[in-house]
């Protein structure tokens, strides 16, 4: 039977979230028939994921009724039929609520159909010497099946109608005999991966993320950054997406010959492996920047400002984000004066006003607070909600104000005089100091994360809930301010 010519490329959406049917045109003359099986940039517009194939399998079956599934691999697939004619049935073997749906269709030359990892596959054909194609988006190996989730093809709680009663159709004994709906194990999800995990954010993102089985957390002890025999030991096919939590922060270390090796090991040459993986496995990688890859004389610093940092620091987290921009699914999160769990500038300010002691703090550098509970749900609204991928500015929202304005906001939530801060220069601060020079404006506009759909809240909002929480009591020096 000739493929429809009439048809115009178009997509249909079906029962089974994340799986499409697409009618392809087919132009036939005299001498048979051509089409664009498989065309990349028409395909991308239509809605078709950019899945990346990597290798193409034909099943060549000669005799009408040849049953083959029903298997789900941990691979998107696209298939098309080269000749002939089949009957399609697709069951979602995922976890999740559609866990068990079916849909089922009849396919010929003038239609292709892309089926995402997790969802059974399975044909008969409906004619002799009939091909069937499919683009995969990883290599076939042994090893790999046994992350295959099986359905028996017989299953009557599928309820498949075959065109071909089953007790007639060519099939195998190993499809016989697969586990029926009710015993099969759902294939899992791809994971997040959340490096850094002890730090101040990778404590709020646990905290986020808190019950999700689908997300890892890798502190150093579990996953050295700057070891690249450690990104060699992990399956990269089963992650969706890397947050990097990690990063080198010690800004007057990194001054130093050792922080300087440290940081770029850190801020930089790990973050080269990690952009290297997060392309070759088509991750989305989630990196957080800094207000230091600025040298703070502009009034803010809008997402594509170019970089100018001024010390070790700033010029490493640059070219991280340099690294991680060639990414093609990428989040660069740029902030500025990160409060979360663990030693910091609020805390210490909070130390001094409970220990009676009246500091001098830097009054001329600008900028705003950012709670790392904010910083992390940023992250899991950027992933969860498709935004454009590229460079978002999150720090918490409100008017810029100066540390000395934080430091008299600590002292007054706590119920000291706000007169115990004196305000100085950062000049008049450092001086005689082993000091990384800093921005004295770290204010990042907004407008762009909001247009994704994500307001942070109020900094003095957050630092009135902070400080009625166990800020109060920490002691000792804060030497950056960075997460």
């Amino acid at each position: 039977m000739a493929p429809e010519f009439s048809k115009s490329l178009s997509a249909r959406p079906t029962p089974i979230p994340g799986v499409v049917l697409y009618d392809l045109p087919v132009h036939g003359d005299n001498r048979g028939w051509f089409k664009e099986n498989w065309q990349r940039e028409k395909m991308v517009a239509l809605g078709l994921p950019d899945f990346g194939p990597v290798q193409n399998n034909i099943s060549f079956n000669e005799k009408a009724g040849t049953t083959r599934g029903i298997h789900a691999e941990p691979w998107d697939k696209y298939i098309s039929v080269a000749t002939g004619r089949i009957f399609g049935a697709w069951v979602d073997l995922r976890e999740g609520p559609s866990f068990g749906a079916v849909f089922t269709a009849e396919l010929d030359a003038s239609q292709a159909i892309f089926i995402p990892r997790g969802v059974g596959n399975a044909f008969q054909t409906l004619e002799d010497n009939t091909a069937y194609s499919y683009l995969v988006n990883d290599h076939w190996s042994a090893d790999a099946q046994g992350q295959y989730t099986f359905l028996n093809l017989g299953d009557e709680t599928a309820a498949i109608s075959w065109p071909i009663p089953l007790e007639q159709a060519e099939l195998s004994d190993k499809d016989r005999a697969h586990p029926c709906l009710a015993d099969v194990v759902p294939m899992a999800p791809k994971k997040t991966l959340v490096l850094g995990a002890d730090g101040q954010l990778g404590k709020a993102l646990r905290a986020a993320y808190a019950g999700d089985g689908n997300v890892e957390f890798a502190a150093r002890s579990d996953f050295d950054l700057t070891d690249p025999a450690a990104y060699a030991g992990r399956n990269w096919k089963n992650y969706t997406a890397i947050i990097n939590a990690a990063a080198y922060t010690a800004v007057d270390d990194a001054e130093s010959p050792d922080g300087r090796k440290a940081a770029w090991a850190i801020n930089v040459a790990a973050v080269a492996h990690l952009a290297r993986v997060a392309a070759e496995n088509r991750i989305t990688l989630v990196h957080v920047s800094s207000d230091y890859v600025f040298d703070g004389t502009a009034a803010d610093h809008p997402e594509d400002e170019p970089f100018s940092p001024l010390g070790v620091y700033g010029q490493t987290k640059a070219a991280g984000d340099a690294l991680v921009s060639a990414v093609p699914e990428h989040y660069i999160v740029r902030t500025s004066w990160v409060i979360g769990e663990g030693r910091n500038f609020v805390r210490t300010m909070a130390s001094l006003a409970g220990r009676g002691i009246t500091p001098s703090v830097v009054d001329d550098q600008i900028g705003r607070l950012t709670f790392t509970e904010d910083i992390a749900a940023g992250i899991i609204h950027l992933l969860s909600s498709g935004a454009p991928y590229g460079v978002y500015n999150l720090t918490n929202d409100g008017d810029p104000v100066s540390w000395a304005d934080v430091a008299r906001s600590v002292y007054e939530l706590t119920g000291h005089t706000a007169d115990a801060v004196t305000g100085v220069s950062t000049e008049e601060y450092f001086a005689g100091k082993a000091a990384a020079p800093r921005p004295k404006n770290s204010v990042l506009p907004l407008d762009k994360l909001k247009a994704a759909g994500f307001t942070p809240a109020d900094a003095m909002d957050r630092l009135r809930a902070y400080l009625g929480g166990s800020a109060a009591g920490e002691t000792g020096v804060v030497q950056n301010m960075e997460y």
